[in-house]
């Protein structure tokens, strides 16, 4: 029984090395060629794999870029985002909901930069891990400017829906990279230009 499970153990630590040198393959050629689309047999050249064991892994070419963009976000602080989610102050959730935002966003902004682009030309693959993200975002918008309104934060002047789509507008990649990278503002100085502003359209 001990012989067992020491084989499942070493086969499982073998497939999530496996597993880990691909994700480094793709986040590498992302690097080096950011406007070539990503190349399955470079990605399994440059991990030492055949090409199907990309498609053991992670069961296609989007499964693949869903597995990357989910491990960007986690890395990049997503559990720092779901802590200020769930304060029960709605200001600091908006005000800290955006800095950890604005700090996930600039841990790999290259990569996030290529993400986004690259989700434009790939929409079956790469589009796809990027939309789900999106979607998200935008659900967690709408339950900021729910809150907001439950509240009696919300400005009177202001819908939900037209909050929800201002936030959706301020907390996006491009908003963070235009101030961060366009206008070369901090990451503290971006998030907190984006969250005054939200405040000023948005609340009482």
């Amino acid at each position: 029984m001990a012989t067992r499970k020491y084989e499942q153990r070493a086969r499982a630590d073998h497939a999530e090395q496996t597993r880990r040198r691909i994700l480094d393959a793709v986040a590498e050629q992302m690097r080096t060629s950011p406007t070539d689309p990503v190349s399955l047999d470079k990605v399994a050249q440059a991990a030492g794999v055949a090409r199907s064991t990309i498609y053991v892994s992670f069961g296609s070419r989007a499964g693949l870029f869903d597995a990357f963009a989910e491990e960007l976000w986690e890395r990049g602080g997503l559990a720092e985002l779901q802590a200020a989610v769930a304060d029960p102050d709605v200001r600091r959730h908006l005000r800290d909901g955006i800095l950890a935002g604005c700090r996930m966003m600039a841990t790999d902004r290259e990569l996030y930069r290529v993400l986004f682009s690259m989700s434009q030309i790939d929409a079956d693959s790469v589009g796809g891990a990027v939309a789900t993200r999106e979607h998200n975002r935008r659900g967690g918008m709408l339950h900021l400017a729910r809150r907001l309104s439950k509240e009696g934060v919300l400005r009177d002047d202001v819908t939900v829906k037209q909050a929800a789509n201002l936030l959706w507008v301020l907390t996006s990649f491009e908003s963070f990279d235009l101030l961060h990278t366009g206008q070369g503002l901090s990451v503290a100085a971006t998030a907190d230009l984006l969250a005054t502003t939200a405040e000023r359209a948005l609340c009482r």
